[in-house]
């Protein structure tokens, strides 16, 4: 039944790119965003290119938070038609896309992923919980009652029990939507096991935020810009240091890194689709729905993207680590597809 549908969307969404004003569109789709769905969204891409023979969408990696503001730049061929992102648009984003007449927004939740550390095969194992994490990586922490600047060297300085190794985590820059998430779900969440700061959460949020989020400059966490491949390469020729990344290169890669567990749950598929993994978060696409017409190709893309092939349970994105979305959620991004294709 289900393959009915996504067959009647996809044939919906190419009488609507039919219909597009040939002297004011453009042939090709502009996609920018997250870095953890870069090299899934690519693979989509291509895969548009070889069954339609059209050409592929242009994708760049520019991090969730560097692709929403392109996308909220304007309406126009100058700019992009779909970000794809690993957390929700903010409201001050939506409020940069309102006011450059950016209104008409369409969100496709198309999966799950997780945030977590990576580490060599070759790298003592390692169990963290949040707290431990969040004493690693933040700027300043709590001592005797005192914030003061990190004084953590080595894991083993926060707990005996921890390699006796220095702290050296590559991440995400503050453009990615990991590095965003990185701090609301694991650095909140250890920040919270002191309860001075704990308290600050509802009466000084931005102080707690300030607390919990700002990363340490002193080469303990390095920021590694948008490209995964070669965080990952770091890794593998250095089995001493780590990495915040998406889970999906974590599956891609399980020959020679593996992640480390957070309080106590090991980052999997099924940790990560129920939750239980703390890291846990849903990926997005967000279209312009005024480019509907702009891009002819951009409807069919979208019901592409959406389809069994892609996301369903043995999907093209599966394949490569997407943790696909349980048949009610599916559902619901069939719907926000069609409302998308119909408008």
């Amino acid at each position: 039944m289900r393959r009915s549908v996504y067959s009647a969307l996809i044939a919906l969404a190419c009488g609507v790119g039919l219909s597009a004003h040939g002297a004011q569109a453009r042939d090709q789709i502009r996609i920018v965003g997250s870095s953890t769905l870069y090299p899934l969204t690519a693979k989509v891409a291509e895969h548009y290119g070889k069954t339609t023979g059209k050409p592929s969408p242009v994708v760049e990696s520019t991090g969730s938070g560097g692709g929403f503001k392109l996308f909220c730049g304007g309406i126009g061929n100058e700019f992009p038609d779909i970000v794809d992102a690993s957390r929700q648009i903010t409201g001050s984003e939506r409020a940069v896309c309102a006011a450059n007449s950016v209104r008409n927004i369409s969100e496709i939740r198309i999966g799950y992923d997780g945030i977590v550390l990576i580490g060599s095969k070759q790298a003592p194992e390692m169990k963290l919980s949040p707290r431990q994490l969040y004493l690693a990586l933040a700027r300043t922490v709590p001592v005797q009652g005192a914030s003061v600047p990190n004084p953590y060297q080595k894991w083993s300085d926060i707990d005996a029990s921890l390699p006796d190794l220095a702290i050296r985590v590559y991440g995400p820059p503050p453009t990615s939507g990991t590095r965003d998430l990185l701090g609301q779900l694991l650095m909140d969440r250890g920040c919270k096991t002191f309860p001075d700061i704990s308290a600050m959460e509802s009466s000084e949020p931005d102080s707690f935020r300030l607390l919990c989020r700002t990363m340490r400059e002193d080469g303990a966490y390095i920021e590694a810009g948008e490209n995964d491949r070669l965080l990952i390469s770091k890794l593998e020729k250095d089995p001493t240091s780590y990495a915040v990344m998406g889970f999906n290169n974590l599956e891609r890669n399980m020959v020679s890194l593996r992640g480390v567990p957070i309080a106590g749950v090991m980052p999997d598929y099924d940790t990560i689709l129920d939750g239980s993994y703390p890291g846990s978060r849903p990926l997005f696409l967000y279209i312009k729905d005024d480019h509907r017409q702009l891009v002819p190709d951009l409807a069919p893309f979208v019901a592409s993207y959406v389809s069994d092939a892609i996301i369903g349970d043995e999907g093209l994105l599966v394949d490569n680590g997407l943790v696909p979305l349980p048949e009610g959620e599916r559902s619901n991004a069939l719907a926000e597809a069609q409302k998308f294709i119909k408008n």
